[in-house]
């Protein structure tokens, strides 16, 4: 598969990012990013394989293509962490509550 025809899957799978942090779904975004990191990884693998070889040049449609899908890809990711910063903001608060309760509770022992 071309690094062109992966990045475009990496796009729809961005695309649908987007939608399940915008549903608080989080179990499905999580797997999206998998398959999001697995498929960059596989670009890189795809590329590094080729550059001792002399690189297939692009066309100037595949370049733009190309701009055109990473841009949409950046623009996902901005978009998702709309959604995901601040539910992330909410868990730290949690789990730093958490450790400040049990410092006291081991600082002072439990006041019943």
């Amino acid at each position: 598969m071309s690094s062109l025809a992966l990045l475009e899957q990496m796009s729809n799978y961005s695309t649908e990012m987007v939608d399940a942090a915008r549903a608080n779904d989080w179990d499905r975004l999580t797997r999206l990013e998998r398959q999001v990191a697995s498929l960059r990884d596989r670009i890189g693998v795809e590329e590094a394989l080729a550059f001792p070889s002399r690189p297939k040049r692009m066309s100037e449609d595949e370049r733009t293509k190309k701009i055109a899908l990473i841009r949409r890809i950046l623009s996902d990711d901005k978009e998702v962490r709309v959604h995901t910063e601040p539910w992330m903001d909410n868990v730290r608060q949690l789990l730093s509550g958490g450790t400040r309760e049990r410092s006291v509770r081991s600082a002072y022992g439990d006041i019943d």
